[in-house]
């Protein structure tokens, strides 16, 4: 008896063993946890725009701190035509690295060639000026030796009584039709100096006149070029622009045609340390001495 109790104690203590339960929750219309959602494929840069045509002639790269008015008066050209050229809703939002059209199109658009004359909108027309301006008449074929003999002379005499250059800025100027006029009537309290001071300053009182050094047209008038004050740049064909800056008053306004010494500002001091006209000539962008282009006073 103590046996077959002691038996069925030990089987009474002992745990039964579950039989195994299979999940059919799939079955039953349930779904599986959702797995970790897959990594997104790394995004491709996408090229800025123009890229294509970095380091090509008549383009520009941007570069930090550029603006489209700072642009244009590095190549020479309206910040209007800039965004017309490269269709810039906002010219106000470019990105460092995107390239620029510069020159006016070739072909195909009212742009024009670069070596054709400014379109009439422009105000400004050019011609060139040198062997295009020679005429040379049909010699009779029984004259010609005569006439060769009799215009050899005055040829020679003309290439001998012509003077030097002595001023090769100022004849390539003349060449492009353009005789430029001192801007103002101070005396020069700052030269050139390509590093440092890219034009010359010009001492004088607020209020003295500012006048245009040559005919041309107007491609920006304002403040927002720092540095500069209030501004005026004057387009005097695909070659030549000249600054004025510093003013205390514009008296014109973008898109104007202006004539040669007419008043176009009133001598100021913004954004300087002290009343002054800062001018400027650039040649196809890049600031020259105006000194050499001015004539003697």
């Amino acid at each position: 008896m103590v046996f077959v109790a002691a038996t069925l104690g030990a089987c009474s203590s002992s745990r039964p063993t579950r039989a195994p339960v299979e999940d059919r929750g799939l079955a039953a219309g349930r779904l599986p946890a959702p797995s970790a959602p897959a990594p997104a494929a790394p995004e491709v840069a996408k090229p800025l725009p123009g890229a294509e045509n970095a380091g090509k002639p008549g383009y520009y790269t941007v570069r930090p701190g550029d603006t489209l008015m700072r642009i244009g008066l590095e190549t020479g050209q309206s910040w209007r035509d800039l965004a017309r050229w490269n269709k810039l809703d906002n010219p106000n939002q470019i990105e460092v690295g995107q390239v620029l059209r510069v020159i006016p199109p070739v072909s195909g658009t009212s742009g024009g060639s670069s070596a054709a004359p400014e379109p009439a909108a422009s105000g400004v027309v050019t011609r060139p000026i040198g062997a295009a301006s020679v005429t040379v008449s049909p010699v009779p074929a029984g004259s010609a030796a005569s006439s060769a003999s009799a215009t050899a002379p005055a040829a020679a005499s003309s290439v001998a009584s012509k003077p030097e250059e002595a001023k090769p800025d100022a004849s390539a100027a003349a060449d492009a039709g353009i005789s430029f006029i001192w801007p103002a009537s101070g005396a020069v309290i700052a030269g050139f100096d390509e590093q440092k001071n890219k034009g010359i300053d010009i001492a004088g009182k607020p209020g003295d006149p500012v006048v245009a050094a040559a005919d041309g047209r107007v491609v920006y008038a304002g403040a927002g070029l720092r540095g500069y004050g209030n501004l005026v740049i004057l387009k005097h064909n695909n070659t030549f622009l000249t600054a004025y800056a510093h003013n205390q008053t514009l008296l014109v306004k973008e898109d104007q045609t202006v004539r040669k010494g007419q008043k176009i500002a009133e001598l100021g001091a913004s954004d300087a340390d002290r009343p002054k006209l800062h001018f400027e000539i650039r040649r196809q962008g890049k600031p020259v001495d105006p000194a050499k282009y001015l004539p003697p006073r």
